[in-house]
């Protein structure tokens, strides 16, 4: 496949399955930029592999735009945001992050990008700090009993249903629950 010079070129994360509204308002967006390819993916950006990410940045050329509507779509820290920014530069690639309207074509666009990336990350910190504390006062107050197990709670539904022959897929799908825990179950 063939692409012009100074492609404009898309990418859209969500960090679930369950986000497809997300996933689509996100590849809308791209599109309404005139995205020639939006490569999109649904993994947490925790996961050590992003296929898709890996695909669009292996596809960008000097010249091209790399779109993404915000920059936790993007990178998982401030650390691997300039990473990625700092390699496309060399590359001669623009990229462009659409909720902060920053465009790293220019000085500013690039100051821009590293002060918004520091505070986002500030305020990320800030954020687990405060919710750690309120964990810990819960749990001090007998409050606090964590998220419930869905899978485990539907083991019978399981091992019912694979009894009747029905794949670990379809299984999953059917009992709204991931098909690792549906793996997980069986495997018990």
């Amino acid at each position: 496949m063939t692409k012009p010079h100074g492609a404009i070129i898309g990418y859209a994360r969500t960090s679930t399955v369950d986000q497809v509204a997300g996933l689509a308002d996100q590849i809308a967006e791209l599109e309404g930029m005139a995205c020639s390819r939006v490569f999109s993916e649904q993994v947490s950006s925790v996961d050590a592999d992003r296929p898709q990410l890996r695909a669009a940045l292996d596809y960008l050329r000097d010249g091209d735009t790399f779109i993404v509507t915000k920059p936790d779509r993007l990178a998982r820290s401030t650390i691997d945001l300039l990473r990625i920014v700092e390699d496309l530069d060399r590359r001669g690639v623009v990229v462009r992050i659409l909720s902060m309207d920053i465009n790293t074509s220019t000085p500013t666009g690039k100051l821009l990008l590293t002060m918004m990336a520091g505070i986002a990350t500030f305020e990320r910190e800030l954020m687990l700090e405060r919710q750690r504390a309120g964990i810990a006062a819960a749990k001090a107050e007998g409050k606090y009993k964590g998220r419930q197990p869905t899978a485990r709670s539907k083991a019978d539904q399981v091992l019912a249903l694979k009894a009747e022959g029905v794949g670990p897929g379809e299984i999953a799908k059917r009992l709204g629950i991931g098909r690792t825990s549906v793996h997980r179950i069986l495997t018990a």
